[in-house]
């Protein structure tokens, strides 16, 4: 038998047309207002706890900063902001030693190493770089490699590679993209092994940079005020290339220590997973990744549990005047990081900006354990820069 519903006769009858058709309803439907994306700062309605973490809980060592720049020719390096003010930020902060990674070669890296570690060897290491632009010149394999011996008796304490080994750097008859794996370097990860320099290498990027940018890519806004940041087309490698590349280089030079910068790219935490299971010579550190991170808690819990002692501290930290506001080197970036990590907050801004920089999303605490916490500020840092 079917069922039949019936509505009361005085509505049936419109006998209540105002209460029928919303009485608060305007008579002239307003016109959508049309908003430059870029003008657009949405304010949460969500009722939370918002935890303020003034400190570290524990002190620790943020391995990943760059606080001098210097030329490629290494004739020179510069403070991107004073000492002192660095200082200041790290005390407040419970922030026990900096980690310069761009420490500059030959004579820019001497004064790197004279302006920040030898004034305060407690808290500030220089690591140097590679001399890219001799990489087609004859001799450059052993070049390098003794490049990296002068570099450690200067004071480097590990060597940076720059994402433009793979993306940036060519050869310079053919102009073609220098490979990450090329047998030229082999003497250099080999010089860094044996004089216990772990190896800071960024390769690849977010892979929503090799995608196009159009209305799918959720990091359209970013790359379309830094179209140049853009690794789509052209002759540029996928971000998987790159990916595997490094892990080739990881697999010939077993006694080499490398540090996979910003999470190896932390959108498949299970490649990256994968790649730690299989080489206990790898380790990852953090940096301008908890965009990434805390987009997906549960994950990332679970990474950092099965990880911990491979995940190292970092942020990516640029004193002033850089163009991604995720890289300023100040007091409420850290707070931020400490805030992802150490409480259980829910849906916050992963970075001290207007517009969310790197997408429009925000993140989630892990709230993780003190034994944890303490591996990733300090111990395994520690371990690799062979400090007490």
């Amino acid at each position: 038998m079917k069922r039949r519903h019936f509505l009361p006769t005085a509505f049936a009858s419109g006998a209540f047309p105002a209460l029928a058709q919303n009485a608060t309803r305007p008579s002239v439907k307003p016109k959508p207002q049309p908003l430059d994306l870029t003008q657009f700062e949405p304010r949460s309605m969500l009722h939370v706890p918002e935890t303020r973490v003034e400190r570290a809980k524990f002190p620790l060592i943020d391995i990943h900063a760059h606080l001098t720049w210097g030329d490629p020719q290494g004739r020179s390096a510069k403070l991107l902001m004073s000492v002192e003010e660095m200082l200041g930020v790290m005390n407040r902060r419970n922030i026990r030693t900096m980690v310069n990674l761009t420490g500059g070669r030959g004579e820019g890296l001497k004064q790197t190493v004279d302006l920040l570690h030898k004034p305060h060897p407690d808290r500030f290491l220089v690591f140097t770089e590679p001399w890219f632009t001799r990489v087609s010149d004859t001799g450059y394999a052993r070049f390098q490699a003794d490049a990296i011996q002068q570099a450690h008796a200067a004071g480097a304490r590990g060597l940076k590679v720059l994402k433009s080994l793979g993306l940036v750097v060519r050869e310079k008859e053919t102009k073609a993209l220098v490979k990450l794996d090329d047998p030229r370097f082999d003497p250099m990860w080999e010089a860094c092994g044996a004089n216990r320099m772990p190896v800071a290498i960024h390769t690849s990027d977010p892979e929503a940079f090799f995608l196009p940018i159009d209305r799918f890519n959720e990091r359209f806004e970013e790359l379309n005020a830094h179209p140049d940041w853009s690794f789509h087309g052209r002759d540029f490698p996928s971000d998987r290339e790159l990916q595997e590349a490094r892990l080739r280089v990881v697999a010939r030079h077993p006694k080499t220590n490398f540090i996979a910068l910003h999470v190896a790219n932390s959108e498949n935490l299970a490649f990256v997973g994968q790649a730690l299971d299989r080489y206990p010579n790898l380790h990852v550190e953090i940096g301008a990744r908890i965009g990434e991170l805390g987009r997906q808690p549960r994950a990332s819990r679970k990474f950092f549990e099965r990880y911990q002692d491979r995940i190292l501290f970092g942020t990516d930290a640029v004193p002033h005047g850089v163009e991604t506001p995720q890289q300023i080197f100040g007091d409420e970036l850290y707070q931020i990081y400490y805030r992802f990590l150490e409480t259980e907050d829910e849906y916050f801004d992963y970075a001290p900006a207007k517009v969310p920089p790197q997408g429009r999303w925000r993140i989630y605490g892990l709230g993780l354990p003190d034994s944890i916490l303490k591996k990733v500020y300090w111990d395994n840092a520690a371990r690799l820069l062979g400090l007490g």
